[in-house]
């Protein structure tokens, strides 16, 4: 059985203009220990899709979903109070901006303590000590004196390590990182990156990781799932992936990476991606693909088998057609 499994999830946001929905039918399975990268650009529904999942989303949003269970749990049927004790303890998330992140008002060492005091019901000499153990799990020097430290007294890869912190608090069995390098330099993303596989491996936890950047979905991932619109329009392991996409979208997005380009300036994909007001009657990508037809633009894509990635495309890429498109 997966740890985490999500069935046609769907969520759609009441606006002045109308309906919008900013996921559309998303599949995500976790098995334990297992590393899922979800990629796309902004817009994609990655963040969202996960949100859903944690209960973090306002009061205009309408999720469905055939099935949202965690450990064979089914997450839809849980009370608000049931849901609190697996949210935050059984799976826990890295949130995008370690900077507003974190409450101002409270110092790094008081948000690590109320974790513990919700979840574990510890004593206060026992969330000190745990507090400290987590604090040193993380890289952060002197772990006592940071403590005491407010969010405006720390860099932004130190803001970081005590969200990551948090989030190992209660040593969760599923842990979410919403591009958890964004804004950090390149030493300091290595550094959270190594960090994060290395507690996922000492751990055992399954990992889920939000990112646009194919470099870091290359070096820490196992599976990749892409999203574009807010469908997922992919799927593969790591090194299928990279060798062979059978989506046009993923085709693009490989072939703007650096080390794959073969002239001077890098290519890109026109456009960009749709929203509540321009989207396509047929397949999303469709304006923006260079493979698209009529039957593209007026007809809904089906999904693939796994031989051709779960693709969502009338024609996936072969190999021939996949290099030709890099």
């Amino acid at each position: 059985m997966a740890l985490l499994s999500i069935r046609n999830l769907s969520v759609e946001f009441s606006t002045a203009g109308g309906p919008f929905r900013a996921v559309d039918g998303v599949d995500v399975t976790v098995d334990k220990g297992d590393i899922l990268a979800i990629v796309g650009e902004s817009g994609s529904g990655k963040s969202v899709s996960m949100m859903a999942l944690m209960g973090l989303l306002p009061w205009t949003a309408r999720i469905t979903a055939d099935e949202m269970s965690f450990d064979g749990t089914d997450l839809r049927s849980l009370t608000a109070r049931q849901r609190r004790q697996v949210i935050g303890r059984d799976i826990s998330m890295i949130f995008q901006e370690p900077m507003t992140s974190l409450n101002p008002c409270f110092t790094a060492g008081f948000q690590i303590k109320e974790t513990l005091r919700q979840h574990l019901k510890l004593d206060r000499r026992a969330r000190h000590a745990r507090a400290i153990e987590l604090m040193e799990m993380v890289g952060i020097p002197d772990p006592a004196r940071r403590l005491n430290a407010f969010p405006h007294q720390l860099s932004g890869g130190m803001s970081q390590r005590v969200m990551i912190a948090m989030a190992l608090a209660c040593q969760p069995r599923l842990l979410i990182a919403d591009e958890p390098t964004t804004a950090l330099d390149v030493t300091i993303q290595a550094q959270i990156l190594d960090l994060l596989q290395d507690l996922q491996k000492s751990t055992g936890m399954a990992l889920i990781l939000i990112t646009h950047d194919m470099g870091v979905v290359a070096e820490t991932a196992q599976r990749v799932q892409v999203q574009y619109a807010g469908q997922k329009v992919e799927e593969q392991p790591v090194r299928a992936l990279f060798e062979t996409p059978h989506h046009p979208y993923t085709a693009a997005l490989l072939a703007a990476l650096p080390e794959r380009a073969t002239e001077r300036r890098l290519p890109t994909i026109p456009g960009v991606v749709p929203g509540q007001f321009d989207r396509p009657e047929g397949c999303l990508f469709s304006p923006r693909c260079r493979f698209a037809d009529d039957i593209c633009r007026h007809r809904a894509p089906p999904v693939q088998p796994p031989a051709l990635g779960i693709a969502r495309c009338h024609y996936p890429l072969d190999t021939a057609a996949t290099e030709a498109a890099r």
